[in-house]
Formats: C-alpha cells, structure tokens, sequence
C-alpha cells in the first residue's frame, strides 16, 4: 500500500480548490484534490506542502487532518492522507494538471472525482456541514464574550488548536476589541515551538491587524526583531504579511535597516517561499519610500526574481518595480 497525501485547500472566501488530470494520466480528465505520493522518511505534513509547492507553487498552511481513506485501484493501493489547508495565495499555477476551479462545499457531491477522492469529499462535507450546525445551534463562542472577562489560557489555545473555518478565525480576531490581552496571547503563542498552535495564533492575529491595526501597533517592534530568528515558515508569512501593510515611519532606522536585510535576503534566495518573497517586495517598497537612494538595489533584486518567478510573483514584480520607478525618477 502506498501512502499519499492530499489538501483539501481553503481560499478567504471558504472555496475549495480541485484540480483535473490531464488526458495522457492513468486517470483522464479526472479530479482530485492536490498532493502526491510520500517519499520514504517523510512526514505527511512535510510531503503536503512539498507536494503543494512542486505542483501548484503555492504556500498553504495546515489547519487539520481528516481520517485516511483507503482504495485499491487494482493496480495499485493507496492509503490517502487528508489534509484541511488554508493559503493567501489567489491563484495556482499549474504544473501538472490539466485545469483548476475553485468551489464551494455544496458543490463537491457534483464533481467526477477520483474513487479516493470522492470519499474525502464526503468525510470533509459531513465534518463541515456538522460545524456549521454547531456554530448555529451554539455560536462559535468558547472563550468570555464580555468586555473585561479574564481570558482562561487553556481555553484560548483550545479554541486555537480547534480552529477550522475562517468565520472562527474572524471571530476570535473581532473579540480582541473586548479582551486586550488576546493579541499578546497572540504573539506569544506564535513563538511556540508546536508548529500547529504556531501557525494558527498567528493566522489569526493578522486578521486582527486587518480589522485593528492600531491594536497591533505596540507589538510591531517585537515582530521586527525576532523575524530574522524565525524558523516556523507559517508564523514568517503571518508576520510579513502583517508588516506589509505598516506604515514604515512606526519603526526606528536600527529596524529600518534590519528589515531591509531580512527582505533583500529573502528574495535573493531560492529557499525563500512565494508568498514571503511577495510581501518582502511591498516591505521594500515602502522602505524605499524613506530611502530612495534603496530603489536601485531593491529593483535589481526584484528584476532578478521575476526571471524565474511564477507569474504570480512577476505580476507582483512589475507592480513594485513601476511604484519604484516613480519614486527613484522624482528623487
């Protein structure tokens, strides 16, 4: 029996990403939910995002597992691992496959899956299908809803491990305006060293940062300084993200000129994620805003980029590059 992995991908807007086999695979025109077989020594989790990025160049984050499935093609029997990602990249780029949609829930009883596949389509409607029972009938609300109700911290990192929809995400994010000590929970748990409540605590605090960024504001200097030490590549998208939207002159020159290195590096490496690079461009950006005499360093490494990037990133590029372009011609 081989094991394989699959991603049950998540956009913002809750849609699930499917992907179709070409005409020349073993299984023509069919769909299936993304990933691939495990290399021997590999964690499931490990082979995901490999799988992901090698097949889709995409940055996922891993929100849950699902129980595996087993099906005997009769060639061949897999044991499918699958698992339940979110990403905050908006389109795929196809490496082998055929075509992509994004669809809602609902739809997936609709779609020609592979055998396997239809069986994690089922296990994955009936888990959502009973969340969303549970938040009707209950609410999301696990942790005090009233301004001023000490936070229970086991509660909370609960609540934060449990996390599997974006509406409780938003949720927990919203509560922050009632209990000011959730962002600094936060930040802290993005520091853990268990990967999951890692990825997901800082998940959620850039939806805090979308709906408050003034309550981020004082932690922004802690997220500066501890980026380059940072080894969690989930916990390193959140955080750039979430400086990508800063205004620059909130931080000192020392940090100025360490987030200027941190991005510049990035971008020159080929290790370095899609996602981080494209936040690391806008970072730049705005730091070339404060210092034009930047612009033909950070252009040069942004041009450098785009020669083997996706065209996500190229697309990304020549945004950057033209807002440069306008700053370093008027200075």
């Amino acid at each position: 029996m081989i094991d394989v992995t699959c991603a049950i991908i998540r956009d913002e807007m809750e849609r699930i990403l499917i992907v179709q086999k070409g005409e020349k695979s073993g299984h023509p025109l069919k769909w299936e939910f993304p990933g691939g077989k495990c290399r021997q020594g590999e964690a499931f989790e490990d082979c995901i995002l490999r799988e992901i990025r090698e097949e889709l160049v995409m940055d996922i984050v891993i929100c849950g597992r699902l129980e595996p499935v087993e099906y005997d093609y009769g060639t061949i029997k897999i044991r499918l691992i699958p698992f339940v990602c979110d990403t905050l990249i908006e389109e795929p780029e196809l490496k082998e496959h055929k075509a992509y949609r994004w669809i809602v829930p609902a739809d997936l009883p609709g779609v020609d899956f592979l055998e396997a596949d239809v069986l994690v389509a089922e296990q994955y409607l009936a888990l959502a299908t009973a969340k969303s029972r549970e938040q009707e009938n209950e609410g999301c609300r696990t942790i005090p809803d009233e301004e001023g109700a000490p936070l229970n911290e086991q509660e909370l990192i609960d609540f934060i491990n449990r996390l599997m929809s974006m509406k409780e995400a938003d949720w927990l994010a919203g509560s922050a305006l009632i209990h000011p000590a959730l962002p600094e929970k936060l930040l802290e748990y993005s520091y853990n060293n268990e990967n999951k409540l890692a990825f997901r605590a800082s998940w959620v605090l850039t939806k805090v940062c979308d709906k408050y960024p003034e309550i981020i504001q004082p932690h922004l200097h802690k997220i500066v300084r501890t980026l380059p030490y940072m080894k969690n590549e989930s916990v390193i998208r959140s955080f750039m993200r979430i400086l990508s939207f800063c205004d620059m002159q909130a931080f000192s020159e020392g940090e100025h000129g360490m987030l200027a290195d941190y991005c510049l590096s990035g971008l020159n490496s080929p290790d370095t994620a899609i996602a981080i690079k494209a936040y690391a461009m806008e970072i730049l950006y705005r730091l070339t805003v404060l210092y034009p005499q930047l612009g033909n360093e950070v252009a040069a490494s942004i041009r450098s980029v785009m020669e083997e990037g996706s065209p996500g990133i190229t697309s990304k590029g020549k945004t950057v590059l033209r807002k440069i372009t306008g700053i370093t011609s008027g200075s």
